[in-house]
């Protein structure tokens, strides 16, 4: 299979269309079925495969970015008869287990960007549901605020995974039923079991959507609901968007350069390491002038591009190791910016991005290591870098014949609770859950540099080692970790990470880690008798009846 590009922009879209009237906008689903990922298949019914979702996640970000002045978006279709058929059975029969995992998550990193900006950016969403939404079509519905379907006496929700391909609704489904929309759990349990779904008065009745309209005032009816959707955001009505240029990205041999971020690939020793380059104090644009060169976008951009093609095109990369260098007054200076009270749209907007890239990052299936160095710049929210890793390593005093200054970590206001986590809590009130004045002192110590003696008494480091030592307690914690079971690791992280409350969010990835990773392997759903490779064919699917 060819690499997989999460770059894109409208004018290559091949599956969506977007546009804008004033306050409100509209995505039009509209698949092109030869134009699916994987040779061979068809896209047929508006069913989606990632490049679908590649194009998704694109039009969701630049509306945020490109269009604040819209206030409501309507997702509707372009085909007649069927809003969204979910994922392509031909792509998930073919594709290979880390790829339909990976699907998912990227599918579901997608649905919660749609949510996050309705909640926090004042873009509202509208489900215009004509049609049949099934399977991931209605997961798609669900991330709306509200889901209109018309009453047609052909148009329908469902969810038929269960009956129909011996898995389970992947992105979100089943919780976002019970826990978004309150529906009763026997009903559920009946609806997702039933291969037609649910249409009419009764949709509306077990709470699956929100209203039904005929199809005489159905045009009238999502008009008027969406001008009432917008009226609810706090977004100023003549706010002026930025265009997000093309991201810039060179890929050579090993070696992945964008601006201010370059990956190098160390396949022996299974590693990517991830070094961010910051601006020189009073050379960077400032933010009202940059646009899209404003540097903690631009950043942000590379960084969640660089964490997508590792995940997708990486597979047997098993450590991303974080470094930085660069002027820390420069990191400073932004962060100050972003987390002013009285920050505008555009800042806002940078601020609730690195949020849902630090998000991408803590679900990303690599074990994370942060190393703090004489010259680096871990300061402010990226020092959130340093939270999220498994493990931070700083080093202790100075190098021998470098004049680099020595490690330090700065804490901001940001840390403390408005790059949180999917389970609602920053990484550091994550990290100290059982420790409150850990987390004070932490808090006491906003602003002041740390050096590594500190950092470690401190607890926001796990070690620090000085010039004897560094080399080789590096070396020797990322060979470990390279010799361990990725499968062992995978399950580690996942439950280490998120420690505190369960949210929505974090029973989503949870129950997608077990589901699909199991599930997906099972010969009832991917055997050459099971149900994925039998659909279509004619032939019942050939189960295994222990329930083990």
């Amino acid at each position: 299979m060819p690499m997989i590009d999460f770059r894109t922009d409208p004018s290559r879209y091949r599956h969506w269309r977007l546009a804008v009237d004033g306050a409100v906008a509209t995505l039009t689903m509209d698949v092109d079925p030869a134009a699916g990922l994987y040779p061979g298949t068809e896209l047929k019914l508006n069913s989606y495969d990632l490049g679908v979702d590649i194009e998704l996640a694109d039009a969701v970000q630049r509306l945020r970015f490109e269009h604040p002045e819209v206030h409501a978006v309507v997702i509707r279709s372009g085909k007649d008869n069927v809003f969204c058929a979910g994922a392509n059975i031909g792509a998930l029969a073919k594709s290979a287990h880390g790829d339909k995992v990976n699907f998912c998550k990227f599918t579901n990193e997608t649905r919660l960007a749609i949510e996050d900006a309705s909640a926090n950016s004042g873009q509202r969403y509208l489900a215009a549901v004509s049609g049949t939404a099934a399977g991931g079509g209605y997961e798609l519905a669900l991330a709306c605020d509200h889901i209109a379907l018309i009453d047609d006496r052909r148009s329908s929700v469902s969810l038929p995974e269960v009956p129909l391909l011996a898995v389970l609704p992947g992105t979100g489904g089943l919780t976002r039923l019970t826990d978004k929309r309150k529906v009763r759990r026997d009903r559920a349990d009946l609806f997702c079991t039933t291969e037609e779904g649910t249409r009419g008065r009764r949709a509306v009745d077990w709470r699956l959507v929100d209203e039904v309209a005929p199809p005489s005032v159905w045009e009238e009816r999502i008009a008027v609901r969406a001008a009432a959707l917008a009226a609810t955001s706090d977004q100023p009505a003549d706010a002026a968007g930025i265009a997000l240029t093309p991201l810039e990205r060179d890929i050579a041999g090993n070696t992945i350069v964008y601006p201010h971020l370059r990956v190098a690939l160390h396949r022996p020793g299974r590693r990517a390491e991830i070094a961010i380059r910051v601006p020189e104090h009073g050379n960077e644009p400032a933010a009202d002038d940059a646009g899209a060169a404003f540097w903690p976008l631009a950043l942000a951009r590379a960084l969640d591009d660089a964490i997508l093609h590792l995940r997708a095109n990486e597979p047997e990369i098993g450590i991303i190791v974080f470094r930085s260098e660069g002027d820390e007054r420069t990191v400073l200076a932004a962060d100050a910016l972003l987390a002013a009270p009285e920050a505008g749209w555009f800042l806002r907007e940078v601020r609730l991005y690195w949020k849902r890239v630090l998000k991408r990052i803590d679900m990303t299936s690599r074990s994370l290591f942060a190393l703090i160095e004489p010259g680096s710049c871990f300061a402010g929210f990226l020092a959130e870098l340093v939270f999220a890793a498994d493990r931070a390593l700083m080093f202790a005093g100075k190098r021998g014949g470098d004049n680099r200054a020595e490690a330090r970590l700065v804490l901001s206001e940001l840390s403390f609770g408005a790059l949180p986590m999917g389970n609602g809590l920053s990484r550091l009130a994550t990290r100290f859950l059982g420790e409150p004045d850990s987390l004070e002192r932490a808090q006491k110590s906003i602003g002041q540099p740390l050096l590594a003696e500190d950092a470690a008494a401190m607890g926001v480091v796990t070690a620090s080692y000085d010039e004897i030592d560094w080399d080789e307690e590096v070396r020797l914690a990322l060979e470990e970790r390279a010799s361990f079971s990725p499968d062992a690791l995978t399950g580690l992280e996942a439950n280490l990470r998120f420690a505190g409350p369960e949210t929505m969010e974090t029973k989503i990835f949870a129950r997608l880690t077990a589901w699909q990773n199991w599930i997906f392997q099972r010969p009832n759903a991917v055997g050459d008798a099971g149900a994925l490779k039998s659909y279509g064919t004619g032939k019942r699917p050939d189960f295994d009846t222990r329930r083990v």
